[in-house]
């Protein structure tokens, strides 16, 4: 809970610290970054807010559950492809710079992120569909012990996950590949501008490093199970580790590439955390001077 609180003022902080000037708004770079921000916020907190309902009740309505999953599900699917369109759009910056303004605009940063929001929402929604229709209705009416693999349990539905699984990363995996290389080559040629061209690259990097980070989301539940029945008496710190190797590590990579690295959006952001300590530290004064 410390840990999601930490990442949740972080984020929040980014937020704020967007909304407040307008000309993030005009930059499809800004907008896909505070898109996945969000994203990974309410991921963060759906899979907190599951996390301790397992530890405070053993079992929740399976409605309820399927609310949770579902939602949990899509926020997690779609911080990949929210890395892969953002590699895009450095490519496109770097490689392309007179044409980024036709390209990259508003709308069709927009519509990006309504596609990759129905592409991610499409498997939890079609792992339901085929669940009610093997599944009598009363099931969603009993209460179960809130977990993808107890709700969604159908081996159908394992098979079709593994495979869209597979064509989902090896899709991202190439874009990545693919940008980082096609950035990496005009950093060679560039006689001017190599800064920019290099930060570009690397960025592209950390978003490669951030995949593998998420790809553990779908690889370490499925080795769970196998550990806690090794290992039972050590269940709920095998859970733990896998929490944090999952959930909360990856997290922490969005704030750096962005928020640290990124110049332009460092200062604003320092300036509204500054702002913030400022107006805190007249009202504590005047307390103080009252009292």
């Amino acid at each position: 809970m410390l840990v999601w609180l930490a990442l949740s003022i972080i984020n929040g902080s980014m937020v704020t610290t967007f909304l407040r000037h307008n000309f993030f708004y005009e930059d499809p770079r800004y907008i896909m970054f505070i898109y996945m921000v969000i994203n990974d916020a309410l991921q963060l907190s759906l899979v907190t807010a599951l996390y301790v309902v397992s530890y405070a009740f053993s079992r929740i309505h399976a409605s309820v559950c399927s609310v949770l999953i579902i939602t949990a599900v899509t926020t997690t699917r779609a911080t990949p492809l929210i890395l892969g369109g953002m590699a895009i759009e450095r490519y496109i910056s770097i490689c392309f710079p007179l044409h980024y303004g036709h390209i990259c605009t508003l709308k069709r940063t927009l519509w990006l992120m309504l596609a990759i929001l129905a592409l991610t929402a499409a498997v939890p929604f079609t792992d339901l569909f085929i669940t009610l229709a093997k599944k009598p209705i009363p099931f969603f009416y009993t209460s179960i012990f809130c977990d993808q693999s107890i709700l969604f349990g159908d081996y159908s539905i394992y098979v079709k996950n593994c495979i869209v699984d597979t064509i989902y990363f090896s899709f991202v995996f190439l874009t990545l590949v693919f940008t980082y290389f096609k950035i990496m080559l005009t950093a060679q040629a560039a006689s001017t501008n190599y800064i920019s061209v290099k930060k570009a690259r690397n960025t592209v990097l950390l978003h490669g490093v951030q995949l593998l980070l998420c790809m553990l989301a779908f690889v370490v539940p499925s080795m769970q199970a196998p550990l806690i029945r090794l290992f039972p008496m050590y269940h709920l710190e095998i859970r733990y580790i896998n929490f944090l190797m999952v959930y909360i590590i990856p997290r922490f990579l969005s704030p750096m590439i962005y928020g640290f690295r990124d110049e332009k959006f460092r200062k604003y952001w320092l300036n509204c955390l500054t702002s913030r300590t400022k107006k805190v530290r007249p009202s504590m004064k005047m307390n103080v001077k009252v009292g």
